[in-house]
This record gives structure tokens, sequence and C-alpha cells, in this order.
């Protein structure tokens, strides 16, 4: 404030100087020219000026951001704080039994769904539905008791639609590979035609046609992952066949 009011009182006096000076030479110009209107004029400029000068510091000095007070002094405006990771709510999965489970009148995302909880029924620690575009193959991945990573296709097809060697062949491209499968099942509602049933005993899939899943959901067979002994680092899927030959 010292400054701006020194600054403030210089214009002052620098306007009654040379107010001063324009009235004596007025004064000896002998009265000709009107002094009245034009010293108001001059006192109402200045008026204007110091009123205009005193209020614009206080606007360059008003803060456009106010530090939150919770915040601690370090952190920056610019960088908004990391949202918190959401908490899971613990899922109960259903118990699964021959009258739960109607894998027929389900559709083909309610298929994958009855598939993972047979899953878990079946003790697998963990069991993710991944089923959807872009899935590669995979609709259910599970982890069982002993380690072992089950990859599981999901076909809800219908009793004439029977799952032939191509769907095999895709399957069996990504199962290893891609999904690093200990065991790999293809699971169904319908059959399986002859040669996708050669294909999937050539690279080690697991295949559970309708008569397969009725015995999986009512134990009278054990899961898939237990009927077959798996190699992980020996599993290959083999080139696929001449798809023309194969129906």
């Amino acid at each position: 404030m010292g400054r701006d009011v020194m600054l403030a009182v210089g214009l002052v006096g620098i306007c009654l100087g040379g107010l001063a000076v324009f009235v004596r030479t007025a004064a000896r110009a002998g009265g000709s020219v009107r002094v009245m209107p034009i010293v108001t004029v001059i006192i109402l400029v200045t008026a204007v000026a110091l009123a205009r000068w005193c209020l614009a510091p206080v606007r360059r000095r008003t803060p456009v951001y106010r530090m939150p007070v919770d915040l601690p002094a370090t952190t920056s405006l610019l960088v908004p704080p990391a949202p918190a990771e959401p908490v899971a709510d613990p899922v109960d999965m259903p118990e699964v039994g021959p009258e739960a489970l109607d894998h027929a009148g389900v559709d083909a995302d309610g298929f994958e769904h009855t598939i993972a909880a047979l899953c878990a029924r079946d003790g697998c620690l963990q069991v993710e539905v991944v089923g959807g575009a872009g899935d590669l193959g995979a609709d259910v991945i599970a982890t069982t008791a002993d380690g072992l990573r089950v990859v599981v296709q999901c076909k809800h097809y219908g009793e004439g639609n029977r799952v032939g060697s191509q769907d095999l062949q895709r399957f069996g491209g990504t199962c290893f590979a891609i999904h690093e499968a200990d065991v790999a099942v293809v699971v169904t509602t319908s059959s399986f035609t002859g040669p996708a049933e050669e294909y999937a005993a050539a690279c080690g899939i697991v295949c559970v046609d309708v008569d397969g899943l009725a015995a999986w959901t009512e134990s009278r067979t054990p899961p898939p992952w237990e009927t077959v002994a798996t190699e992980p680092s020996q599993q290959q899927a083999p080139a696929p066949a001449d798809t023309e030959a194969q129906v």
C-alpha cells in the first residue's frame, strides 16, 4: 500500500501543478479563456483515474485458486488424487445340483455361468467368466485346488447343431499358446462330429457332450480336469487338417 499511496500523491501533485500553470496562463491572457469548465473536467478526470488506480491493485491481489485445507502443501492442484480402488463384494457361489441347472433352458451367456458354477462346486479356487468379443475361444477360466489352469469353451448348441472340427481347430490354436491352459475343455449342449473328436484327442482337448454334461452336473462322473493326466509343457495343438474333408 505504501508505494500505491506515494504514486497517488504524486499524480495529484502533478495535476494540481498543471492546473496552477493553466490558471496563471489564463489570467495573463486577460480572461478570454473560460477557466471553470476546464478546471471541472480536469478534476473529474483526475478523480476517475485515482479511483481506478486504487481499485486495480485489489483485483490483482484476489487469489484465483485456494489450496484445500485437507491437502498437504506438496499436493499439486493440476494432478487429481487417484480414485480409491473399489472393494469387490464377496460373491456366494450357488449350490449346484441336477435340479438347479437347466443347461438347455438358458442362453449362451447363461450357459457360461452355469459351467463356471460347476467348476466352483467341484473345488476350483478361482473361477472367471471371460466369454465375449475378443475372448479368443476362452469362455471360462478356472484354477483347481492342485493349481491347474482350466480353460473352457462353451458351445450352447441345439440338438441338431454338432460341434465340428473347425470349432476345435480354432480353440486348439489359442487354448495352450494364448491362454496357457493346463487342461483345455470344450463343453456343449449338443454333440461332436467324428473329425472334431479325432482332432481333440490328437491335441489333448477334453470334449464334454450333452450326455457327459448331464453326468458332470449330477456328479456321476468326475470333473473334466480329473479325467486326463496332463503335462502342460508338452501340450501342443497339431496343425489343422484339410477342413474341406472334415465335417
